[in-house]
């Protein structure tokens, strides 16, 4: 369905039941680190940036593949939350901690370019981007 005042970009995600709530993913084309208390978490070079808009801009956010992740994080049991945009959430703690991380384990199918990623909270951990343009 669209709507006359809502201009839609190809390169955009959009909440088939919302148009107004979108994101946008998009490859960092630089290593990108995450650390937390000196200790690296993660290391990519095929990291992806989400933007989204939902009701307001929100910050971006960095996911990395879970491959590219090198710490044991903890599956927080019975934290869960839901995003009608990407789906089911996960998360993660480092070693008996709050949660650090999250992923969408099964996200929907206009939102699997994040299947198999998992995001940092930045407030919790550092980032760091390295490379060309950084």
């Amino acid at each position: 369905m669209s709507h006359p005042n809502i201009t839609r970009a190809s390169e955009t995600i959009h909440n088939p039941d919302d148009p107004r709530h979108f994101m946008r993913v998009k490859p960092i084309p630089r290593t990108v680190r995450i650390l937390c208390g000196g200790r690296v978490l993660a290391e990519s070079n095929a990291a992806l940036r989400v933007t989204e808009v939902a009701g307001d801009v929100l910050d971006p956010m960095i996911y990395f593949p879970s491959d590219d992740v090198s710490a044991a994080l903890e599956a927080v049991e019975g934290k869960t939350t839901h995003c009608p945009l990407k789906g089911d959430a996960s998360y993660f703690a480092l070693e008996g901690a709050q949660p650090i991380a999250w992923s969408y384990g099964a996200p929907f199918g206009f939102a699997n370019q994040i299947a198999g990623y998992i995001a940092f909270y930045p407030d919790e951990v550092i980032v760091e981007e390295t490379g060309p343009n950084a």
